[in-house]
């Protein structure tokens, strides 16, 4: 759902490769420490009228960043809903690539990745459980052209800026197999994604491929320049998930299922057009923008309810599955090189916390 990157480095493997859709928070803080930001600990006043149940044991720690999908925990912290549920809960807020670091060295039970992401990091040592679909991205991945470039036919012959091996690599395939194109039908060019919106503001390049918020930038930047195809053309291609550490999973199972329960009453309450502002001002305020500026950035992100998520816990070889969309991710991260052979990414998701919060209501 991206977001973002720096080079990276987890243990010994080159995260300087990780696909990601994420951008990295705009906030001045150093990249390698969390920004112990929020925690629902028991102190915390739950919005329910009924009292609730004091949250037991250790706080949960979970690490997020910036992107839509996983801002949208703050509403839940703000409305006092952990504790309403009765689940202590510690956020603490990251810039993506150290979110993943932390998760990797143990210093968090749980992280909020793309699917691309959860298979990197389980790859080189730190194996996840993807418990909650937050969301897919619904737009805010695009394809942006200069002007006098008006389809994904038009590319043909011509010099395209995206980060090699990263996920709007795999978009822009998906963009040129729709206009029967392939990377030997145009010429692609190794550029970070932060850079971007200035190769194409300098003309260096005729396209770039990034998300949001570079995608937007791209488009201020350079009137008149058009989004050609993006991850709404591709429904499901990158998935965005709160992931768990295997062992805290087993450990603290009746927690997690608390975790998720508050999840889908995040998205329901975003869902409900009367909380669309209130929802928007919550979230905008993460990242210091307005709530009509942020609304741009969640119209591009599609939230996950419960409904949502068991569709996409639903085994099939589609984008509208976890499993479908890994398994594309899987195959293009092989072939780059990501990690040595493909994984066994039906592993790394585990439906049936979804599925026992769905029989419980």
């Amino acid at each position: 759902m991206k977001k973002v990157l720096a080079l990276l480095s987890l243990a010994a493997f080159p995260l300087a490769l990780v696909a990601c859709s994420k951008s990295e928070p705009p906030a001045p803080k150093p990249a390698e420490e969390a920004q112990p930001v929020a925690s629902a600990a028991p102190s915390a006043a739950p919005s329910a009228a009924a009292p609730a149940p004091a949250p037991t044991g250790p706080a949960l720690k979970i690490a997020y960043s910036d992107w839509p999908g996983w801002i949208a925990w703050d509403i839940g912290i703000q409305k006092g809903w952990f504790t309403a549920a009765g689940v202590n809960v510690d956020f603490s807020w990251f810039e993506y690539a150290p979110s993943m670091d932390a998760f990797s060295a143990g210093k968090v039970d749980a992280v909020a990745v793309t699917n691309g992401d959860a298979l990197v990091t389980g790859s080189s040592g730190a194996p996840s459980k993807c418990i909650v679909v937050n969301d897919y991205s619904n737009g805010n991945d695009m394809i942006v052209a200069k002007p006098g470039i008006k389809s994904v036919a038009d590319l043909k012959g011509k010099k395209i800026g995206v980060e090699v091996g990263l996920v709007d690599h795999l978009l822009l395939l998906k963009a040129l197999e729709s206009a029967k194109l392939t990377e030997k039908d145009v010429k692609i060019t190794n550029v970070t994604t932060d850079q971007t919106p200035q190769a194409l503001k300098s003309g260096t390049v005729d396209a770039i491929a990034a998300w949001q918020p570079n995608s937007g930038q791209a488009l201020k930047d350079v009137p008149g320049s058009t989004a050609v195809f993006t991850s709404a053309n591709a429904p499901g291609l990158i998935f965005d998930h709160l992931c768990v550490n295997p062992k805290s999973l087993a450990e603290r199972r009746a927690d997690w299922d608390k975790v998720v329960k508050v999840w889908f009453q995040i998205a329901d309450f975003i869902k409900d057009p009367k909380n669309i502002d209130e929802a928007a001002k919550i979230m905008g305020a993460r990242v210091k923008l307005s709530g009509d500026e942020y609304k741009k950035l969640m119209a591009g992100t599609a939230f996950q309810d419960m409904a949502g998520n068991l569709k996409a816990f639903t085994k099939s070889d589609g984008l509208d599955s976890v499993y479908g969309s890994s398994k594309i991710v899987d195959a293009f991260f092989t072939k780059n090189k990501m990690y040595k052979k493909s994984v066994k990414f039906e592993e790394y998701f585990d439906p049936s916390v979804a599925l026992e919060v769905s029989k419980a209501k």
